[in-house]
């Protein structure tokens, strides 16, 4: 009975370091969501006016954000630091596509978007859709946004979800990383290393 407990001690022990062994993945820094069906139904039209979907994006880590380009700090933060971290990639880098979503299609048209994708990274994809079409992919991501009055008279700005949606190169829904986290690019770059890297 007591070696039998030693035993299972022992065995315990060892699975509680199973990441810290030889060739085991590390764990992930962002939250990790694999397995989510968020997103399967995504269908906006890019700048151009070409229609597209996740599985344009298939071979690369595809990082998928909501936003609006009058945002103040969320938007560019976040659209920045990917570009940083595709660059700190080097050639792996062009495993990595960032898609930015826009919630204020009123505003935000196309060469305004593509302007905006431009000042970040000029592979970077933005996509657009009429109200309707933007609430359903919203919806579809589980993504919260609504129009906020502005102090003068017909002004207003965007509330929306603070975070971004990571796929693997199969197109597998894998980790949602928050805004505002603490060393949120550093967490970023090394959660997109390993994607890329396979895990």
């Amino acid at each position: 009975m007591i070696a039998r407990r030693h035993t299972l001690i022992a065995l315990a022990a060892l699975l509680a370091g199973c990441d810290k062994l030889p060739g085991a993945k590390p764990g992930f820094k962002s939250i990790d969501i694999t397995g989510a069906e968020y997103g399967k139904n995504l269908s906006l039209a890019d700048p151009s006016g070409k229609t597209r979907t996740l599985a344009d994006f298939k071979g690369k880590v595809t990082v998928v954000f909501f936003g609006y380009t009058q945002c103040p700090d969320v938007c560019p933060t976040t659209m920045a630091e990917l570009a940083q971290v595709k660059k700190s990639l080097g050639a792996d880098g062009d495993k990595v596509q960032g898609v930015f979503i826009t919630v204020d299609p009123e505003r935000d048209t196309p060469e305004r978007l593509q302007a905006y994708m431009q000042g970040f990274d000029p592979s970077f994809v933005a996509l657009r859709g009429t109200p309707e079409q933007t609430a359903a992919a919203a919806k579809d991501f589980r993504v919260y946004y609504a129009k906020v009055p502005g102090k003068t008279e017909g002004s207003y700005t965007m509330d929306h979800t603070a975070g971004s949606y990571i796929f693997d190169s199969t197109g597998r829904l894998r980790l949602f990383t928050r805004y505002g986290d603490k060393e949120s690019g550093a967490n970023l770059a090394a959660d997109i290393k390993a994607l890329v890297a396979g895990a």
